[in-house]
């Protein structure tokens, strides 16, 4: 095996619970983000690399350019897990010489392979799941242990040029804030890959454009024996909100490709007052206002029907999708892409129904499209990865470093 500690690494990686926390207001949003932050640091430092994890669980280290060449290329991941799905006690199962069938996780869960159909292509090798509790951590674990992975290799073979290539592993991605305390003085790159995609060969340097929205309900809690005429129940409002929200369209489950949505994320609240949170998503900005004039006409509709509530909708920007910026420096997609080429992946430029760190550091100045970790159905218990496409990750990490030390300003 090429990369013999690959596996090892991720296995390891995934059993770390380091899921983030929508709801909290801290910075890492949990505290055990870092606990896999440390053991990064250690595992950097072994490898004779400076590292450092700072007061808000950002890991930072740098790989030195073994050639005279002006960039500094950064390479980043991030370690929490989604919210949506469990991320205590993983335990990874590892299916070796994969026989083509369905694969049963236990607790009734099964990857079915015309559900996936990347499957039928991995006969023979070696799949990553969980056992149907929890998610894996694929997302964006496998990053992280491709990007080591890739930085153990370069130092193992000094006779690949490489540039200064910086590292940064980062908490609370899933949630839309890991770039928030990003410091992009210290990490100093020119440009940047985030290690964050799906599946073999994919390189995305487009993302939606997504904010998020609040409806706060106020209703007029009363004694219900004596309601008549008086209360205004909160969840009932939210309800009738809900409910007239299309059933054919502008929902994840309704749209693919570059089609936008509404998507009420969670509720909560009593009579008195009710709160519904949204996420809006669009690759452009104007279809996303148009998305949130929409839920605001359903709005206004409700709030005439219920004079006695109060029913305010606040909208806060999330990110913008990055092809904008990354069409100022067409190289940083090339290379990646003639990276694929050479190594013998067949690259597929894609756009992301989501988003990631890369969308927001574009918007600061770091131009960072996505690269795949050949991991799928992410923020599940269905998640699967191939190690075979993990190792296709470090072969593309590796060739796309030695472009970039070959390339001139």
């Amino acid at each position: 095996m090429k990369y013999e500690k690959l596996l090892e690494r991720f296995l390891r990686y995934v059993r770390v619970d380091t899921q983030s926390d929508p709801e909290s207001e801290t910075i890492p949003s949990t505290e055990k983000q870092k606990n896999l932050g440390k053991m990064l640091v250690e595992e950097l430092k072994q490898l004779g690399l400076e590292a450092e994890m700072d007061e808000y669980g950002y890991v930072y280290s740098k790989l030195p350019s073994n050639v005279e060449n002006p960039y500094r290329i950064g390479l980043i991941a991030h370690m929490d897990t989604s919210p949506d799905v469990s991320g205590k006690d993983v335990n990874p199962q590892v299916h070796e010489n994969y026989d083509g069938k369905d694969i049963e996780l236990g607790k009734g869960v099964v990857i079915k392979v015309d559900e996936n159909p990347d499957l039928k292509n991995k006969v023979g090798e070696t799949i990553i799941t969980t056992d149907g509790r929890t998610l894996l951590g694929a997302d964006d674990k496998a990053g992280i242990a491709e990007i080591i992975t890739a930085v153990e290799y370069l130092l193992q073979h000094p006779e690949i040029p490489r540039p200064e290539i910086k590292i940064a592993f980062t908490p609370d991605e899933e949630i839309g804030r890991g770039t928030i305390k990003f410091d992009l003085e210290k990490f100093s790159a020119d440009f940047a890959y985030t290690v964050d995609g799906g599946a073999l060969g994919e390189i995305e340097d487009e993302t939606f454009s997504a904010d998020a929205g609040k409806v706060k309900i106020k209703g007029v809690n009363v004694h219900p024996g004596y309601a008549k005429g008086k209360l205004v129940n909160s969840i009932k409002i939210a309800s009738e909100i809900i409910s007239r929200l299309p059933k054919d369209k502008l929902s994840p489950e309704t749209t693919e490709g570059k089609e936008g949505y509404l998507h009420p994320t969670d509720i909560k609240g009593n009579v008195e007052y009710t709160e519904i949170n949204f996420i809006f998503r669009a690759f452009e900005v104007e279809e996303l206002k148009e998305i949130e004039k929409f839920l605001e006409k359903i709005i206004d509709e409700v709030r005439k029907e219920f004079p006695k509530a109060e029913i305010n909708l606040e909208i806060k920007e999330q990110y913008r999708n990055m092809i904008y910026k990354l069409k100022e420096e067409p190289r940083v997609v090339d290379l990646a892409i003639r990276a694929a080429k050479e190594v013998g992946i067949e690259p597929k430029r894609t756009s992301i129904r989501g988003g990631t760190d890369g969308a927001m550091l574009s918007y600061k100045g770091l131009l960072t499209p996505n690269l795949f970790t050949g991991g799928h159905n992410f923020h599940s218990r269905k998640e699967w990865i191939s190690l075979q496409d993990m190792e296709r990750a470090v072969d593309l990490i590796v060739k796309l470093m030695e472009l970039w030390a070959r390339e001139k300003k």
